[in-house]
């Protein structure tokens, strides 16, 4: 009778396990209707009462966080609202999605609760449902740092995911022989530099609205972005701090990125209020342990006036085959009137997706 209670435990014990797990992994699926909504957005499902009351600063403060140091701006995620009752005449295929129920009846604690594939495919639902409204800014002010947590994260391994699914063998290839890594890559991404240690690559251009103030007219704004991938000997530690790599940078961009005006190349903005910054983080499987820097780029000149610019983001790390330190680093040039949210995600899932072949 021990051994069968004992048992009973273990496949109780196993099976709340593996439940609570199920909302700890990155989930997707091949089939199903697609997502809606920009990359960058989360529509917030509540009453019109609770978006009214204290907990939209919550909101704002701990979901909109930017992402550090672009100028101007760029937003992790800009929040859309609908009541309940909008939502569900509505379409319910938001790529991200935040339900802010109160429930008199709830039992036990207040929850969290994130799902996947809800009415769409790599769609992420997050939930969190209280007993009342002080409940629920309560749980607002000590839980949405992880909610921002989940959509963050998704967002750029949704891209990542999608762009597995592209068949782009011929650039992949390249990458593969020249530094030993795989990318995972925009459909109709294209190499127009080679070089024994330098590819550039160019993403499909962008157009995007610029909204004129004044008179809300549009018209449409280029974004041109893409891929640096660069490599050269590594010596030791001292070449991963923030000055080594920067200056490192600032070497192979001087010689293999020129602006089309002549004399003109691409640099690192070095103004105090967009200084790059570093970050120890990992690559998206975590086999890869490197250095993310952020910041903004400017086409410079040796005698004249700088010229115009956009922003980068990079990750650096050490390839334990080869002993080379390599640099995946996305740029966005683009003009500072439409947004930047959706290109820098692109150059986001890029380098999260770097593979050691």
């Amino acid at each position: 009778m021990r051994n069968y209670i004992h048992i009973l435990f273990l496949l109780a014990f196993f099976a709340f396990l593996f439940s609570s797990c199920e909302y700890l992994e990155d989930r997707f699926k091949d089939d199903g209707v697609l997502v809606t909504g920009k990359v960058g957005e989360i529509l917030v499902v509540c009453d019109q009462s609770i978006w009214d009351s204290g907990i939209k600063k919550q909101l704002d403060s701990s979901l909109t966080r930017f992402i550090m140091p672009y100028f101007p701006d760029v937003a992790t995620f800009q929040l859309i609202h609908k009541t309940p009752n909008h939502f569900e005449k509505g379409s319910k295929r938001y790529r991200n999605a935040l339900f802010l129920n109160i429930n008199s009846n709830h039992k036990g604690k207040s929850l969290v609760k994130k799902r996947y594939h809800v009415w769409a495919q790599d769609q992420l639902v997050v939930e969190i449902t209280a007993k009342n409204q002080l409940e629920l800014a309560q749980i607002c002010e000590n839980k949405l740092g992880v909610v921002h947590q989940y959509f963050d994260r998704f967002e750029w391994v949704r891209l990542i995911k999608k762009y597995e699914r592209k068949n782009n063998s011929h650039i992949q290839k390249k990458i593969k022989n020249n530094f030993g890594i795989s990318l995972s890559l925009p459909e109709n991404s294209k190499i127009v530099t080679t070089r024994k240690n330098f590819y550039r690559l160019e993403f499909p251009s962008a157009s995007r609205p610029i909204v004129f103030e004044g008179n809300g007219t549009q018209d449409p704004g280029t974004i041109n972005s893409g891929i640096l991938i660069y490599q050269y000997d590594y010596d030791g530690p001292s070449q991963l701090n923030l000055s080594s790599l920067l200056k490192a940078r600032d070497t192979m961009l001087h010689y293999n990125v020129p602006h089309e005006s002549e004399g003109y190349y691409m640099g690192t903005q070095y103004n105090k209020f967009v200084y790059p910054e570093i970050e120890n983080t990992y690559n998206y499987s975590e086999s890869i342990k490197g250095k993310e820097i952020r910041g903004m780029f400017q086409f410079k000149h040796n005698y004249k006036k700088n010229g115009t610019g956009g922003a980068f983001w990079a990750f650096n790390f050490v390839h334990p085959k080869t002993n080379k330190v390599i640099c995946v680093s996305g740029y966005v040039d683009a003009p500072s009137t439409t947004s930047w949210t959706h290109s820098l995600r692109e150059i986001q899932a890029v380098w999260k997706s770097v593979k050691i072949n």
